[in-house]
């Protein structure tokens, strides 16, 4: 608890912040029912904080996004994972979170120079023959400077910002307080799966945060995509790449948002685009190990129409069983199987409170209004968001990887459009996941599974004599207990107890008037103006249980 307490007192300035924040972007009601704004008004009054700004007056989907922008490098970062949460937040949302720019202003070189010496364990004169001082880009977590190796090799310095891990360490132990009373004290905040966003959001920044991290993701893709002669991916120099630094080889080839020098370079549009979907294809399909994030910004275009891709601080991972439930799915859509397909999303999803029939209705509608259109005509990114759509209707909820799936799907058919107007994505995943189905329906992975569940199933039987001993043994000495769960009893326990405090108040305070008016008959004994003194004492202390008591009930009739 005396732990607890010295956090909260650590963080109270970073509250402060973040609540002048909210109030000033019209969100001081999510403010004041988080219940913070009595204690903040408080310390301000101690510390001499300033009072926040105006209200700006935009649609909440801006007024959020630019909430984050203020907030700094955890929020952008937040807002980022969000992005990626299309079965979370309707369209107009995730349109302002992919605006985020995961930029800010560049740390002085000189600030930065005793880390990355540190780091590299000497003097940077005994490494680099040459270092810019100006950056090539600075973002919320780490900013990057070109560099020259003693023997000429150009590379990149990525270099984490000072002091950043304390800045975000305090700031997720608040998001964690804020979804704690945010869910306690705002119901309806519930059903965007704040906990689970929160967890994916806190594994992702904490890899992030180590620069070494992204080197071994980039090292494995590219061991996957070694026979891929047309993909390049940066080689890492591991003498010096730690968790604040990583040195990279440097890749000078055409942005992949600058079309005009893809053209002027003699580059093929439409073979760039086709090599970059199946390079990705093959990491999501035949790997499981995928750049969740391949938009324009991370993929240079080199001569022979090759690509090179980089930055990959934020990667998905797809195990086999994962794998083989997406290609199901698209194989129950395409073979106009509604019923399959809702019960994968059903099992995708903690939401016991769906009506199947109606789901499998309108997943029946969804397949056949796609069914109808030929590979060509179909829009994944138009069809995904329908899905999407559909899920949020239901409140179903789809688990991390399969987020970061779809966003990534949707990410690489804009790279391709942005390169090729007529790309379509279906027609390089449709070739994966036939191979996978034929496989997957192959007589030797039949027997295989077969194989597998005999062994599994013998197992079991082999066991159950000395399972049930276990549990024989387990009931003579302890006898059997039984847990049993009853959805947001908290909530109606919490009602109950409120209620109880009423009741109880009212008693003591219909006593006290009692008491105190029979005092009141009594002749003698001390006085206050005038009047018996225990009387006029009962009677003070019934008035403000009554006062309490009044409050109590009209509170509890503005929050329902």
């Amino acid at each position: 608890m005396l732990w607890e307490m010295l956090n909260a007192a650590r963080d109270l300035g970073r509250a402060h912040d973040i609540a002048s924040v909210l109030i000033r972007y019209g969100f001081g009601g999510f403010v004041r029912a988080l219940g913070i704004v009595k204690v903040l008004e408080h310390a301000g009054r101690i510390l001499n904080w300033q009072s926040t700004g105006a209200y700006l007056n935009f649609d909440t989907p801006q007024r959020i996004r630019r909430v984050l922008e203020e907030l700094g490098p955890t929020f952008i970062k937040l807002g980022q994972i969000l992005a990626t949460r299309v079965d979370v937040f309707p369209p107009s949302y995730i349109a302002e979170f992919e605006k985020l720019q995961d930029q800010a202003p560049p740390v002085p070189f000189e600030e930065l120079l005793s880390q990355i010496e540190e780091d590299i364990g000497g003097s940077l004169d005994e490494i680099f023959s040459e270092v810019d001082k100006q950056p090539l880009a600075a973002a919320s977590i780490a900013q990057v400077h070109k560099a020259t190796l003693k023997d000429g090799t150009p590379v990149i310095l990525k270099i984490r910002r000072p002091g950043l891990r304390k800045i975000i360490e305090a700031d997720l132990r608040l998001l964690q307080r804020i979804i704690d009373i945010a869910e306690s004290e705002v119901p309806e905040f519930r059903r965007f799966h704040p906990r689970e966003i929160l967890r994916q959001f806190n594994q992702s920044l904490r890899r992030e945060l180590d620069l070494a991290a992204e080197c071994r993701n980039a090292e494995r893709i590219a061991t996957n995509l070694a026979d891929d002669l047309n993909i390049k991916i940066p080689k890492v120099y591991w003498q010096w790449t730690g968790e604040r630094l990583n040195v990279q080889e440097y890749i000078q080839g055409v942005p992949g948002r600058n079309l005009s020098s893809v053209d002027k370079a003699g580059l093929d549009r439409k073979l760039l685009a086709d090599r970059g979907a199946r390079a990705v294809m093959k990491m999501i399909v035949e790997d499981g190990f995928f750049h969740a994030d391949p938009h324009p910004g991370n993929v240079f275009y080199l001569p022979g129409n090759k690509l090179a891709f980089i930055d990959f601080g934020m990667v998905g991972r797809l195990s086999q069983e994962r794998r083989e439930q997406v290609v199901s799915l698209l194989h129950g859509m395409i073979s106009h199987e509604p019923a399959k397909v809702a019960e994968i999303l059903e099992d995708w999803s903690d939401n016991t409170d769906t009506d199947e029939q109606v789901l499998t209705v309108e997943i029946e509608d969804f397949v056949d209004q796609y069914s109808s259109l030929s590979l060509k005509d179909l829009n994944i990114a138009v069809m995904l968001s329908d899905l999407m759509v559909l899920l949020r209707n239901h409140k179903l909820i789809l688990p991390a990887d399969l987020a970061l799936l779809i966003k990534a799907y949707i990410t690489l058919d804009g790279l391709g459009r942005h390169l090729n107007p007529d790309f379509n994505i279906l027609v390089f995943a449709t070739p994966y996941t036939q191979a996978i189905i034929q496989e997957r329906y192959s007589p030797e992975a039949i027997a295989k599974r077969g194989w597998h569940s005999l062994i599994s199933g013998v197992d079991l039987l082999l066991n159950l004599p000395k399972d049930l001993r276990k549990l024989l043994r387990a009931s003579r000495k302890r006898g059997f207990q039984v847990d049993v769960t009853v959805r947001h009893l908290d909530h109606y326990v919490n009602k109950t107890d409120n209620a109880i405090s009423r009741l109880t108040m009212g008693i003591v305070t219909s006593a006290l008037i009692i008491g105190s008016s029979i005092i009141m008959t009594v002749k003698g004994g001390p006085e206050l103006f005038g009047l018996p003194a225990f009387g006029f004492i009962g009677y003070t202390f019934a008035t403000v249980g009554g006062i309490w008591l009044l409050l109590s009930i009209w509170k509890s009739g503005n929050n329902r």
